[in-house]
């Protein structure tokens, strides 16, 4: 399922100053009258040279104005503001994978949602995770044994074995198969039993096991969420197989969720 893709101003009051003004009086007596005084020059608006107060400023600024100013809206935890741009505006659920650095291939993972007033809030996890062996990048090539770093749609699933209660498109293939070991020389046999597709270089509303990669074959493609085999992986993300079904039954197709991943300082940006 495709991911629709979707300055804030700072108010400041005026300083208000009062200013007297005096005026002259009118003094009697038993004889003729006397003039009255000529009247005192009222004071300058501006302040003269060497006066400390503060020159008045713009006319007023109404409280209420402050209080209509916009309010920045509501990031997920972990999530700079440059990150936080790169979440589509219809999206209410985000599964974020965070490396402790550059070049770690273990990684912590979260599923988050918003709720309606706007708040993002823990909905399941943190797992623990493993990612490619070099760790991240933000400029992914097939071979590189690296994740590629950034926001990316997931709304396609699959997997070797049966449905586990998905609301996502799941196609149970016995493509899903594999065999040998990781680099660890653990074996790999099942970590392909729940997959969920990562729209990085796929054409997004298909199979997981889709080979068109829309950016060419050299930069990759095939990266999933997949069941952790024990180890790091080339490119995808793995959780232990209990926390990949709890993702699988959790997430919806109409809240337009993605992943979010990449090293913690990066994310932060």
């Amino acid at each position: 399922m495709p991911v629709r893709k979707g300055a804030r101003a700072l108010l400041s009051a005026g300083t208000l100053c009062a200013t007297l003004s005096l005026t002259g009086c009118l003094l009697t007596g038993c004889a003729s009258p006397t003039p009255p005084a000529p009247a005192a020059p009222a004071p300058s608006s501006s302040p003269a040279a060497g006066d400390g107060r503060p020159a008045p400023g713009p006319p007023g600024r109404a409280a209420n104005d402050l209080a209509s100013a916009p309010v920045p809206a509501p990031r997920i935890p972990g999530l700079g503001p440059a990150t936080q741009a790169l979440v589509p505006d219809g999206t209410t659920q985000a599964f974020v994978v965070t490396g402790a650095t550059a070049d770690s291939h273990t990684a912590t993972a979260t599923l988050y949602r918003r709720d309606p007033s706007g708040r993002w809030t823990e909905a399941a996890g943190p797992w623990p995770a493993h990612n490619a062996l070099e760790g991240w990048t933000e400029d992914h090539n097939a071979g590189d044994l690296r994740t590629p770093i950034g926001v990316f749609g997931i709304g396609d699933a699959g997997g070797l074995l049966p449905d586990p209660g998905s609301r996502l498109p799941y196609d149970e293939d016995e493509e899903f198969a594999i065999s040998g070991t990781g680099f660890a020389g653990e074996p790999l046999e099942g970590s392909f039993d729940h997959v969920i597709a990562i729209d990085y270089n796929r054409v997004p509303g298909r199979t997981p096991l889709d080979k068109e990669r829309p950016l060419g074959e050299e930069k990759g493609g095939g990266v999933w969420i997949h069941v952790d085999h024990g180890g790091p992986t080339q490119a995808c993300i793995a959780l232990e197989r209990e926390a990949l079904r709890q993702l699988l039954r959790a997430l919806d197709p109409a809240a337009e969720p993605v992943v979010v991943m990449g090293p913690v300082r990066r994310l932060a940006r």
